[in-house]
């Protein structure tokens, strides 16, 4: 699809966005781009800029349709936040095939048209080339290419395989029409408890600096641009360490703590995004308990709120410029149904709405992630409790990025070729292997037999959590442990079951120990052949009973059966190192420190352990 355009007298094609039969200088493609904020920075009303400064939740409907009403998770009908609200940054959730995609994005380009600027829509993404559904967080992959989560990238530890997948993103996402990334995950896995250890590239510090520039370089490319996604890298300054491994999304997991005093640990990957020119910066939730920083007690806000961080460390410190966009929904409590969320307003609970809005621009936050609500904004313009110069400079900094872009001079997509690019042949044979290669072998015999590991074509195999028709393929199986030569078991990282909060169910937290009726069926089955078993590490797992079952025992991060098999057939060479420590018990991870790597007493494994097979 292309866009509508005029020549100038001076032969220069545009789009006549405002109407008015003239190229203005925001239209005027030929110009640099502060030319063209400048320009239109001054056209617009204060009620185009409210709606510049909020990044909510929008889903397709079906075929690509523009939803008339909300969506299972977003709050209004897509015309009402483009029309009505002007919001024009949109997170998509419920995305169709990849041509049904590229139609709704073009759909809703088009509504954008409509507004008083023709400002066009940006859509962001969270990750959604994995495994994991999860919507507080990433999508599986559906027609997109699927490759391990992040965390098997970093078991790898492939600078190259990082900067790949940036690139598979990137290409995936223009076709599609997806403009900004909410990501890379440049936190640190260094509570074993925590649940969103997935979307990182693991515990260690410098391989998450390399892998995390290396994949900005991938999805932006050296210098952002038209054919290039915008880089959301987060959880400013790092989010990995919370208190007892809980989560900030929730009241009960709303403290961060640096007991071990390793804040710029944490730190070193930001610095090295900011250098490498990440596209925006996303604080997390957490709110900093008992932090100093140069001998200054940080305020125990959540980071989005924090003036000390966003400011004087992020933008005085750093020179961070691009745009900071909080994490969803500081402002107002989320109700789905039955379930709500509470606003994530950590250490300002007390704060109405429009004070937790002030705090956050007072902090030097650009945009609301989650929220749709401009006329907050507008209510603090009239009071004069925030200046219009203020809200001036993050609109600049948005309008920047959407210039930068391109989407001013032609935001459409070629719906016909959105199938050809998504889930094309070679990337999903890259993220095939990828997925293959992460399996990180734990344990290859034991002091009973040998090896297990490859398995061999002529042994005859029993399994349970892997798709029958996919092993035949590689082995004779056969329906009774007791007949077969092997036993080859998946199971999945252990976790707790809550669904009190909206969202809560997605995120696996809690114990890390496998229940007993887990242990008892893999025990049986130990007792009439040898066990293999396949644990999908999403977070750390007590592993321990299952040592003293299996005669082989490995790890994976989110891979397909069939790459499961070929890794342990070594059709594909396995190269995956654990990425984090895998703790012996749940004592030992009761008294780690939340912010320091390998902190687990005698663990069962350490980082960076891998059998050779």
């Amino acid at each position: 699809m292309r866009p509508q355009t005029r020549t100038s007298p001076d032969g220069v094609e545009y789009r006549d966005l405002n109407g008015n039969e003239t190229m203005d200088p925001y239209e005027n493609p030929t110009l640099p781009v502060e030319v063209r904020v400048a320009d239109l920075l001054a056209r617009l009303s204060p009620e185009e800029k409210a709606g510049l400064l909020f990044h909510t939740v929008i889903e397709a409907g079906p075929d690509g349709s523009v939803l008339q009403t909300p969506g299972q998770i977003s709050k209004s009908p897509t015309p009402a936040v483009v029309g009505d609200k002007l919001l024009n940054h949109f997170n998509v959730h419920a995305l169709g095939t990849a041509s049904a995609a590229a139609r709704w994005h073009n759909a809703v380009q088009a509504l954008a048209e409509q507004t008083p600027h023709g400002i066009p829509v940006t859509i962001s993404s969270d990750p959604r080339h994995g495994f994991q559904e999860n919507p507080g967080a990433s999508f599986v992959a559906g027609s997109f290419s699927q490759w391990p989560e992040p965390i098997g990238l970093g078991a790898i530890g492939d600078v190259e395989l990082a900067r790949l997948h940036g690139d598979v993103t990137r290409q995936e996402y223009l076709a599609v029409g997806i403009r900004a990334a909410l990501h890379p995950t440049a936190d640190l896995a260094t509570e074993p408890r925590w649940g969103r250890q997935s979307t990182t590239f693991g515990q260690d510090s410098d391989l998450v600096t390399e892998l995390v520039d290396a994949f900005l370089q991938g999805l932006q490319g050296e210098e952002l641009g038209p054919t290039g996604v915008a880089g959301t890298t987060k959880h400013f300054p790092g989010g990995g360490p919370q208190k007892d491994g809980e989560d900030p999304h929730f009241p009960y997991g709303r403290e961060q703590t640096y007991t071990g005093g390793r804040f710029a640990d944490h730190l070193k990957p930001f610095v090295r995004a900011v250098a490498r020119g990440t596209s925006a910066m996303m604080p997390y939730y957490g709110m900093p308990v008992g932090l100093e920083l140069d001998g200054e007690p940080i305020e125990q806000v959540g980071f989005g709120y924090n003036k000390q961080i966003v400011t004087g460390l992020l933008r005085e410190q750093l020179g961070f410029d691009g745009v900071v966009v909080t994490d969803w929904e500081l402002i107002n409590d989320n109700v789905v149904g039955d379930l709500v969320l509470p606003a994530r307003a950590w250490g300002v609970e007390d704060l109405d709405p429009l004070g937790r809005l002030e705090k956050l621009l007072d902090a030097g936050v650009d945009q609301f992630g989650g929220e749709e609500c401009p006329e907050l904004v507008l209510e603090l313009l009239a009071a004069g409790r925030v200046d219009l110069q203020r809200i001036d400079e993050s609109v600049r900094r948005l309008l920047r990025v959407k210039f930068q872009l391109g989407l001013f001079d032609n935001p459409y997509v070629d719906e016909d070729a959105a199938t050809d690019v998504v889930g094309r042949t070679d990337f999903v044979a890259a993220g095939h292997r990828a997925q293959a290669e992460s399996m990180t072998v734990l344990v290859n015999g034991d002091g009973r037999q040998g090896p297990v590991l490859p398995l061999r074509q002529e042994l005859s195999l029993y399994v349970e959590g892997v798709d029958r028709a996919v092993a035949a393929e590689y082995c004779t199986v056969v329906d009774d442990p007791a007949a077969a030569d092997l036993a080859l078991v998946r199971v999945k990282a252990p976790y707790e079951e809550r669904n009190s909060y909206f969202l809560e169910e997605w995120f696996h937290a809690g114990s890390l120990e496998f229940h007993s009726d887990v242990i008892q069926r893999l025990g049986k089955i130990a007792e009439q052949v040898p066990l293999v078993v396949d644990v999908t590490l999403d977070r750390p797992a007590i592993m321990t009973p299952i040592t003293e079952i299996a005669a082989g025992l490995v790890a994976t991060y989110g891979s397909s059966d069939r790459a499961l098999l070929d890794a342990l057939t070594k059709r594909i060479q396995p190269r995956g190192r654990l990425p984090f420590e895998a703790p012996r018990s749940m004592e030992a991870v009761a008294v780690s420190r939340p912010d320091v790597p390998s902190d687990t007493v005698h663990p069962l494994f350490e980082v960076g352990h891998r059998v050779e097979i």
